[in-house]
């Protein structure tokens, strides 16, 4: 069996704190247009379907802008920052 290793891509990320306000968020996030829920998650439409982000959550855009979320354990052992 072969080993593959993954190749480094550079994505954009933003942790949502549970701040409702919009101009908080970043402007590839405000384009998207999510919605806050009366539980104070965050709806984000993805390509497997709607997810709901709670505070905490990682919105990630990916190298083709593909919109994914991710818990915040599983950024912390997957991603290191490259800049701010």
């Amino acid at each position: 069996m072969a080993t593959f290793r993954k190749k480094p891509v550079e994505i954009e990320a933003w942790q949502w704190d549970g701040n409702a306000a919009v101009a908080a968020r970043p402007d590839w996030v405000r384009a998207g247009g999510y919605e806050m829920t009366t539980d104070r998650e965050l709806v984000i439409p993805t390509c497997e379907g709607v997810r709901y982000a709670a505070p905490g959550d990682w919105i990630i855009r990916g190298a083709s802008g593909e919109i994914y979320l991710c818990k915040p354990h599983i950024f912390e052992a997957t991603y290191d920052a490259v800049r701010e």
